[in-house]
Order: C-alpha cells, then structure tokens, then sequence
C-alpha cells in the first residue's frame, strides 16, 4: 500500500493514505519532505512553504488559502486554511469537448412494466398520504408479510412519513409531485396509496398529480370510509399481490438503468477512491446508453464550474448557473451562512473546506457531458448525466434521486451509514478498513484503489456488481429489512 498520494501535478499538499509519523522522511517526486507533525489517515500536509493568504491546491485546484504561514510537511486542516468562496456569482460558458463514448452491450434481468419503465425490484409498495395513518400502513404491512409469501413479489413496504397536512403553497405541491413520482416507480410491481380522508393530500386531490396509471398496479383506500380499515387494505393488497406474483424477471438492455449517485460521511480518502470509481462507473454506464443522475447542490459549491463547462449546450449550462445560484439563495432567504460545511465527520476524515469537499464530491461525476438538470420530484427524460437538485442530506438527497427514477442508488462513504432509500441502495467505502469493520453496512470496497487495484478495474468490478444487484441479489441494507424515505421539505408547516 502506498503512504501518501498526490493527486494532481500541480498540488502543493498531498494526502496521506495511513497514518504517518512525526518525522518520517518523504520522497515526493524526486523532492525529499520531512513531516513536522504527525498526519492521521485522509488528511493532507503541505509539500512546499506557503505564505497566509496563498491558495492552497490539492485535486489541481483551489481548496482555501492559508490562514498563517505553513511550512513544508506541515499538517494542513481547518487550523490553518479557510474556504475561499463567495457567494452567488456570475458564470461564463466555457465548453470543453468530448470524445465519443461506446462500451460493450450489456444485459440484467429486470422487470418490463407496462408503461415501458423497467424495474429491477418487484415489490409492493404501501404509501400513507399522511403521516398520521403510518402507524395502519406499518400494521397492514407486517400483517401481509404473514399471509403472501415472499416469491416473485420480493418484499412488502409502507414508507412512513410526517407530510401530506398541514402544508402550504409549494411546500404541497412538493409532496403530491413526490407522491406521484413514487407511485410510477417500476420498481414496485404494487402500490397501495392508504389515504385517511380529511388531510391536504388526500386521493380525490392527489390523482390529478397521478394522471394515467395501472389500475391492475395501483390501487387506493381511503381509511375513514371503512369500519376495518386493516382488514380493507389487505383486501386490497391481495389483489395487488396476485397481480405483481405474475411478473417474472426478463432479459433487459443494460441502457435501461438508471443509477444515482450520492456521497455522506465522506473522508480524505473519498475524494481519491470511492468517488472516482463511481465516476468511472458512471462514464461506463453512460457508454452502453445507460443514465445517471448526481445530486448534492451544496456540495458542489466550489466545484460547480467543472460541472458548468461540460454542460452539452448553452441551455443546459444556464439551468445548472441557476440550480447552483438557486440554492445559494435558498440558504440565504432563511439567514444562513452558504459554506456552512463539511461536516463534524468530514472533518475528522481530513476534509477541510466546502471546496476540499465538493472537489472530491463532484469526482462521482465521471467525465460524461450533463445532459440535463432537474427540479427535485422531477423525473429523468434525458439519458446520459444528469444533474438534480436536492441538498445534502442524505435521506432527502437518496429519496429525491428514486423520485427521479433512479432504480438503484450508489453512496459512497468513509464513515459509514446504515440508512436504506426507496430503492436498493449500495454502500461504497473509501477505506478498507471500514469495509472490514462494517461489514454489514458495506456492499463494495473501494479502498483497493490505493491497495491492489487500478480505478478502472474497480469500476469495471462495481458496473459487475450494479448488474447483479439490478438482476436480484439483495444489498446489505435490504437484507437488514431497512427501508427509509425523506421528503425535501419546502416551507411552512400549518
């Protein structure tokens, strides 16, 4: 394993890959660093002496400037650098070009819905309008675990949640759009949509957001109408059941899927391992006609213009200018401080600005043009990369990504999480050491990257292991029975 890894040719820090000892000597590109302090795993020291005020380079960009002078084979972190960054700003256009992109045809085996969608689950899905039937939604799901056994239906979920009342404006019209966005996802091959009757949200309102459906796939039960409402449902449920036990997984292109990405808990090791092999998926996916979607807005403040310029057009560049502009002011309309990032966790993993952060964050970005941005509850119409506006959160960010279609999720992480979406969700690790100790919470290891493996080699093994979990195979959070949603919250609660 290596010690350390500098990431650009132009970097005046490089980041340590084990924890390294006061003193050792280092031999960096033929120039010989004597360590003036002690550098935990993911953190970074300086290669060369830096004035205060001086930006500091790491990934051949700037992450901060220095707030002190630092000294070659200082240890650099939040002590002594500061974000660089502004706030809303003006961009320019500046288009880099692209190759072409054609991979070898690649297959899964999936679900073909009748709407043409392609699922890569088939599940029955209960979904409350309101948060105060989750507790009848959860009964009648663990009550129909009992009587329809598990076979070609995979697993039977209510997504419990506190929204569908006492909202106003957008903050409700975000929710019935989240609604119906769920209630299309081909990976549920059944949907019980278990309204109460008085609430915002309620059915009669919520089918005009849901337009045309299947009415063999999606039925609906309004709780106050009936004097059982447990036993109604799972009336209801039967029907749902024998319908979706049908379905059968059949031979799909591989230029159906749809992946989002998303990182939380990221460490100095995320940005160089986990997050470039999930770019690297991202272009191989994206070279079969396959689709990606990326999200974390803020977290690609300070990274944004690498994003900007490969936009395929003027038009697509102007949406991200304002998916970016935008959610700086979202910060702003509720007085808070834009940068007000990484995290306590970040930290500690040796990331120490938003730019640190969102350089490594955007890696998961490939190389690929954009070829579209998206409002959050909008769902994907442009095959290739796509850009979708949703915070950081990790739950709000993986539900946004589902709404939007994706079928499955990629997290990579440094700290580990247990947390599952809508969707099968994949936990990538930055370090072997976590996948080692979590074992029950990671499904891929990327931390070879700095090991025994090359970037490329281990994206070819994650596009391996993404076909597998979208032909069946079960991911750990889903083996746990972990099942999580979290809806983007938009304004006032009555």
């Amino acid at each position: 394993m290596q010690d350390f890894i500098k990431i650009n040719k132009e970097d005046k820090v490089a980041v340590a890959l084990k924890p390294l000892e006061k003193g050792s000597c280092l031999n960096v590109d033929g120039q010989k660093i004597t360590l003036l302090e002690d550098i935990p795993q993911g953190h970074k020291f300086a290669l060369c002496d830096m004035k205060a005020g001086e930006p500091v380079i790491k990934y051949g960009a700037c992450i901060g400037n220095a707030k002190e002078d630092i000294a070659a084979g200082a240890w650099i972190h939040v002590h002594n650098i500061k974000t660089s960054l502004g706030d809303v700003l003006d961009y320019e256009y500046k288009p880099v070009k692209f190759g072409e992109m054609s991979g070898k045809p690649a297959t899964f085996k999936g679900y073909k819905r009748p709407d043409g969608t392609v699922g890569v689950r088939n599940e029955l899905w209960i979904l409350p309008t309101v948060g105060c039937v989750n507790s009848v939604a959860k009964a009648i799901e663990q009550e129909a675990k009992k009587r329809f056994p598990i076979g070609n239906v995979e697993d039977i979920v209510a997504f419990a949640h506190p929204y569908g009342c006492s909202q106003m404006g957008d903050d409700q019209e975000n929710t019935r759009k989240v609604f119906a966005d769920i209630i299309h996802h081909p990976n549920a091959g059944g949907v019980l949509v278990l309204g109460l009757g008085c609430e915002n949200c309620n059915i009669p309102v919520l089918m005009d957001y849901v337009g045309e459906y299947d009415e063999n796939r999606v039925k609906f039960l309004q709780c106050q109408d009936f004097e059982d409402e447990v036993e109604e449902a799972l009336k209801v449920l039967e029907e749902l059941y024998n319908q979706a036990n049908q379905c059968e997984r059949e031979d799909c292109d591989a230029s159906q899927l749809i992946i989002g990405m998303k990182c939380g808990g990221s460490d100095g090791l995320s940005g160089i391992t986990a997050n470039p092999v999930v770019g690297a998926f991202s272009d191989l996916l994206i070279s079969r006609g396959g689709t990606t979607i990326l999200t974390e807005v803020p977290e690609m403040f300070g990274a944004e213009t690498i994003l900007m310029n490969r936009c395929k057009n003027q038009e697509i560049f102007e949406k991200t200018v304002h998916l970016i502009n935008d959610f700086k002011n979202y910060f702003t309309s509720h007085n808070q401080t834009i940068y007000e990032n990484p995290s306590p966790g970040n930290k500690k993993g040796g990331i120490s600005t938003l730019e640190d952060k969102s350089l490594g964050c955007t890696q998961k970005s490939g190389s690929a043009p954009v070829v579209g941005v998206l409002e959050y509850a909008e769902r994907v119409k442009e095959k290739g990369l796509n850009l979708l506006s949703a915070p950081g959160n990790d739950l709000v960010a993986a539900t946004g990504l589902a709404v939007s279609g994706a079928q499955i999720v990629l997290f990579t992480t440094g700290r580990g999480t247990p947390f599952a979406s809508l969707v099968p969700t994949v936990k990538i690790s930055s370090n072997s050491k976590l996948s080692k100790f979590k074992a029950d919470w990671i499904d891929f290891n990327a931390g070879e990257m700095v090991e025994t493996k090359t970037k490329e080699e281990l994206a070819e093994e994650l596009f391996d292991y993404v076909i597998k979990v979208a032909s069946g195979e079960k991911v750990k959070s889903e083996v746990a029975g972990y099942h999580d949603i979290a809806i983007f919250k938009q304004g006032v609660t009555l």
